[in-house]
């Protein structure tokens, strides 16, 4: 089935053809977008504690970040041209912006990040760089002139405070306006430079390295694995050298760390872990006066409930995961669990589910549904 997000494309097609693999440039993606806030909406956002914003200004090879939370006079002091607004998970505070995300899930949840937007005044950008992961640009007012290339070369303008690409070198070209929007894979050069006044919308995609995974998982290891026995040397043998650490004792150590294993659970077990834990800036609020338990079966049967939009909720086999923890069901809950982990939203809950949901809404991880945005 075609996709008019995907340019027409299937998402099968789509991930077989294009996805981490080339760019494409979609026309008219989402017809009739103009963007979900206005500037002053996106500077009253960057204003607050719970939201992270930075400011960009500059152009060439002089450039200067500033990180918010912000104040209104910022704003006004600014020129007008040559600055850019970004906001990060502008999914967790609209429900209009979480919708929107909502729409790319023919990509597993646990590789979608969150929803970037940045507001740029004519000339804003943050200049010639790649990604190392895939990002979805949709443009929402206005028009961005975007340049991209395939370019070897990734070397960096030195002492930059944002990563710059010292030397780009494009191969095509587009302005995208209100709707369009432009698929990257990792390490495609870009550059996007707002032609007037405009909003872009960033859809990103969690690609952590190989030493970060390795990290996390040494530190879940560290919390599961237990291993019996002390180092001991009945056998000791005087040494030549007492400052040196011998051969008998490097044998022994190496035998005690080579009983650390670890299986296809313990894999499991960590990713799921690992990919649902919110990020460390994120924090949930409980409801000020929650429901009585009563009270909230009634309305979770008339409404159905939804994951807060800074939650997490993904499963492997028979093992799920929240928010960075993990819990195994009952199999009586796995079919509405999983619906929820699908949709993010769950119609006419079962009672077999109605405490642990009922948990998650005292933590502000859940929430009475509304009307779909």
């Amino acid at each position: 089935m075609t996709n008019p997000l995907l340019g027409g494309l299937s998402p099968t097609r789509f991930l077989r053809e294009i996805w981490h693999k080339r760019p494409l440039l979609i026309r008219n993606a989402v017809p009739g977008f103009t963007g979900l806030a206005t500037p002053a909406e996106l500077q009253r956002l960057a204003c607050r504690e719970d939201v992270e914003s930075r400011l960009v200004r500059g152009s060439g090879r002089h450039w200067q970040l500033d990180h918010g939370p912000f104040r209104k006079g910022d704003f006004r002091r600014l020129p007008e041209t040559e600055w850019t607004l970004l906001v990060q998970s502008l999914n967790h505070f609209l429900p209009a912006a979480d919708a929107l995300l909502a729409r790319f899930d023919f990509i597993p949840h646990a590789r979608l990040d969150d929803l970037m937007v940045s507001y740029a005044v004519p000339g804003g950008s943050v200049g010639p760089h790649f990604d190392s992961y895939d990002v979805f640009l949709l443009q929402g007012s206005g028009h961005r002139r975007w340049q991209i290339g395939t370019q070897a070369d990734l070397a960096l303008i030195d002492d930059a405070p944002l990563k710059i690409l010292r030397r780009f070198e494009p191969e095509d070209e587009w302005v995208l306006g209100p709707g369009d929007m432009l698929y990257l894979p990792p390490h495609v050069a870009h550059y996007g430079v707002a032609v007037d006044a405009c909003t872009t919308y960033s859809i990103g995609f969690r690609a952590p390295t190989a030493d970060e995974l390795a990290q996390g998982f040494l530190m879940f290891l560290q919390d599961s694995v237990k291993l019996e026995g002390r180092y001991a040397d009945p056998d000791l043998r005087l040494q030549r050298h007492p400052g040196e650490i011998g051969r008998a004792m490097l044998d022994q150590i190496e035998a005690m760390l080579a009983k650390i294993r670890w299986n296809r659970d313990d894999v499991a077990e960590f990713a799921g872990r690992y990919l649902s834990e919110p990020k460390p800036n994120v924090f949930f609020d409980a409801p000020d006066a929650p429901l009585t338990r009563a009270a909230f079966a009634k309305a979770t049967r008339r409404h159905g409930v939804a994951l807060d939009p800074k939650s997490r909720l993904l499963f492997a086999g028979k093992r799920f995961f929240i928010n960075g923890e993990g819990f195994t069901p009952a199999a009586a809950e796995i079919a509405a669990l999983t619906q929820l982990a699908d949709r993010r939203r769950l119609d006419a809950p079962p009672a077999v589910l109605q405490a642990r949901l009922y948990e998650w809404y005292e933590a502000g991880w859940l929430e009475i549904a509304h009307e779909p945005v």
